[in-house]
């Protein structure tokens, strides 16, 4: 059987002059709200170009097709989410403070962000098995596998990696949840909080074991 040829979703170059920047801006912006307007199913370079003013050879000069402008969007986001775990979980705080810290900011973040997640997950299977996709998701999880370390130091590797599955699984799928509805600043802040306070609970029990 043939081998499935995967759509190329990297970029076909990268901007160098002021007005470039501005122009792959204007495109990424404009996708955004195609994005969350339209859907995943209705996205398309045409729909994107006629909302960023741009003609469609502009947008191919730099996009080479709709999954590469979403892979975009979506590496953009893993980018900020894994320099925020970066920041926070490599520290010198102590490790329940950051995983405290982790909860209130990863929130804040689900909600900040949710149009265009929530968008962006049914865009996903365009690019998700890309080895561009797996590549980034890695740093991240590096990232969290180093601070599970350190807040579970003493715990056998198998259980120390059960207990980090279920803290990211939580934050996930509860977060995830939790950001499908508007929320106001006061209730992230309590949900968030009341998040830290159980996860931190669980650590304090594999602590004791």
């Amino acid at each position: 059987m043939a081998q499935r040829v995967r759509p190329r979703i990297s970029t076909r170059k990268e901007p160098k002059q002021s007005r470039s920047n501005e122009l792959v801006s204007a495109i990424l912006t404009a996708a955004v709200q195609v994005l969350v307007e339209e859907g995943a199913q209705r996205f398309t370079t045409a729909r994107v170009a006629e909302k960023a003013g741009v003609s469609i050879g502009s947008l191919y000069q730099y996009f080479p097709n709709k999954a590469s402008i979403l892979f975009r969007l979506q590496s953009d986001e893993w980018r900020g989410s894994t320099e925020m775990l970066r920041e926070i979980l490599t520290g010198i705080a102590p490790p329940k403070d950051r995983l405290r810290r982790l909860v209130r900011a990863f929130v804040r973040f689900e909600c900040d962000e949710a149009p265009v997640r929530q968008a962006l997950a049914d865009a996903a299977p365009l690019y998700r098995d890309a080895p561009e996709a797996r590549e980034m998701r890695a740093e991240g999880d590096r990232i969290f596998d180093s601070f599970i370390r350190d807040l579970l130091p003493g715990l056998p590797d198998g259980p120390r990696d059960i207990a980090g599955d279920l803290i990211v699984t939580t934050l996930t799928a509860v977060g995830k949840e939790f950001s499908e509805t508007p929320r106001t600043d006061e209730e992230i802040d309590a949900y968030a909080s009341a998040m830290a306070d159980m996860l931190c609970a669980y650590v304090e029990t594999l602590v004791k074991v």
